[in-house]
């Protein structure tokens, strides 16, 4: 068992019934899962750009993604429907958890100029997106075998119904707020 599922399973249960005032275990929120997206935008042109960022992906998340079609057809971007344009992983149960664990206590420190993340990037339903600008900040990615620099976003889905729940929730994992 994931040292993050420990801690929710004995710290974090409690601080947040003090906290909130819950009076059953199943109204703690909980974290229900995490995506990680990489929209790539170069792929109408090259499709091997797309299947290097997929096997990016792969080594950071321990899981093999899902390439993302195109919705709509955008003429200015010269876009068509079902066009392929990245690529993501939904991550669950101890995955998600060991990813937690990585990305707070490993890579996101690894950011330059890092003062933590934006406090503010909740939706209004206890969800948490947070864009990081380039892969190389992931241990399991090799400098010199990147062909080129992506960004991609992380989301943060949550069973908490406001964002004070989910930030409070966030923050007893050890996510790195932004004073």
């Amino acid at each position: 068992m994931s040292r993050y599922k420990e801690l929710y399973k004995n710290e974090i249960v409690e601080a947040m019934k003090n906290k909130f005032g819950y009076e059953n275990i199943m109204q703690v929120p909980k974290l229900e899962k995490i995506v990680v997206n990489i929209g790539v935008g170069e792929a109408k042109e090259n499709a091997k750009v797309l299947d290097a960022a997929c096997a990016d992906l792969e080594k950071i998340t321990g899981q093999k993604p899902i390439i993302t079609k195109a919705k709509k057809s955008i003429a200015n971007f010269k876009l068509r429907e079902g066009m392929p344009i990245g690529c993501k992983v939904t991550l669950r149960g101890e995955r998600m958890y060991d990813f937690a664990d990585r990305l707070i206590n490993l890579s996101l420190p690894r950011v330059r100029d890092f003062r933590g993340i934006n406090p503010n990037s909740f939706d209004g339903r206890g969800n948490y997106a947070v864009g990081i600008k380039e892969q190389l900040i992931f241990p399991e990615i090799e400098y010199d075998k990147i062909d080129k620099v992506r960004g991609m976003d992380i989301i943060f889905v949550t069973t908490a119904n406001t964002d004070e729940e989910a930030r409070e929730l966030l923050t007893l994992f050890g996510m790195p707020f932004a004073k």
